[in-house]
């Protein structure tokens, strides 16, 4: 047996998710089992739970896609020599009842990735959707060398990691939009140039004034619709928008022959389903960085696992810094 955080039914977090005993799970067919240490808590994770998503597809759900633990057994197909190695985990709930929230989970094994001996747990924990969003924003369109790249939300989780990448990818400047100064003070802590501020007066002339007047060549955007007037006065000609959220406005009217005209892109990135090659070159890239100690990875809270509803809540909760985790297990 194992205890595991689950839920049956959507609702607040509180009221649906409890602490129980269930079967501990066995790898098959080229799978792996990880003993979980730190479980991640995204804001789609909590999102799911409440039911935005509809009802649950399974009669019983054990939340959260990242985390990180160390594998303690194999299934057929799968090399021996991965048992007791340290890794970290991604899409462990996508399509699937049974994610990280738990003291053991089984997963592809290619889903376990090895964590370099220079990172931690804890910065594996945090990597699955923002590290992994942020890279495809940032790199889904070719390098970024000697480009102007604009990330807006830019102290949020994949905010922090997009504007990073864009430093170490070689950017020629990188702006971040942010909504109040402790989240400018991270943005720059994590390598911004220039920081808006986009409550303080005209967003778009800020950004064109902290660039010198030069239009930028590339934005990740956390808020495509609600963003739109902005993007289109201070994106340069074949300029791309890689968007990975439209919240405030899910179905924005797009100007069309506008952005025709100055040949701009829109990519739109859904972490769950990368292409392959996106994927590997997410993690070749991420673990190269984690071997060099490249990347800085906040983290807001570690709640303890009988208490995840309350990292439900947080990671809901205005004006997050960092990373919302469950410690599930000591680190041994």
């Amino acid at each position: 047996m194992m205890r595991a955080i689950a839920y049956e039914r959507p609702g607040p977090a509180a009221e649906v998710l409890t602490l129980r005993d269930l079967p501990r799970p066995d790898p098959g067919l080229g799978e792996v089992r990880v003993r979980v240490v730190l479980s991640g808590v995204n804001p789609s994770d909590a999102k799911t739970r409440a039911g935005a998503r509809g009802a649950p597809a399974w009669p019983l759900v054990v939340p959260h896609s990242d985390g990180a633990g160390v594998i303690d057994a194999v299934g057929a197909g799968v090399d021996p020599a991965r048992v007791g190695q340290r890794v970290w985990l991604w899409n462990a709930a996508w399509g699937r009842a049974m994610g990280s929230c738990a003291e053991y989970v089984t997963l592809p094994a290619a889903q376990a990735v090895a964590l370099p001996d220079a990172a931690r747990f804890a910065d594996g924990a945090c990597l699955g959707i923002p590290a992994q969003t942020a890279h495809r924003c940032v790199f889904g369109d070719g390098p970024v060398t000697g480009q102007r790249v604009l990330v807006t939300g830019g102290a949020g989780a994949v905010g922090a990691y997009a504007v990073q990448m864009a430093r170490l990818g070689g950017a020629a400047q990188v702006v971040a939009t942010v909504s109040g100064p402790d989240k400018a003070a991270h943005a720059r802590a994590m390598g911004a140039d220039a920081v808006v501020n986009y409550r303080d007066g005209d967003t778009a002339a800020a950004i064109l004034q902290a660039t010198g007047g030069a239009r930028v060549d590339r934005i990740v955007e956390v808020e495509f619709g609600g963003n739109l007037q902005v993007t289109r006065a201070v994106l340069a000609e074949n300029g791309v928008i890689a968007a990975y959220g439209s919240m405030a406005a899910p179905e924005p009217v797009l100007p069309f022959y506008p952005m025709m005209f100055d040949a701009q892109s829109l990519h739109m990135v859904l972490v769950y389903k990368l292409p392959q090659a996106a994927r590997q070159a997410a993690i070749a890239d991420l673990t190269r960085w984690l071997e060099a100690g490249a990347l800085q990875h906040p983290v807001a809270a570690v709640h303890p696992f009988d208490a995840t509803a309350q990292a439900h809540d947080a990671v809901l909760a205005p004006g997050r810094i960092g990373a919302m985790l469950v410690r599930v297990a000591e680190d041994g």
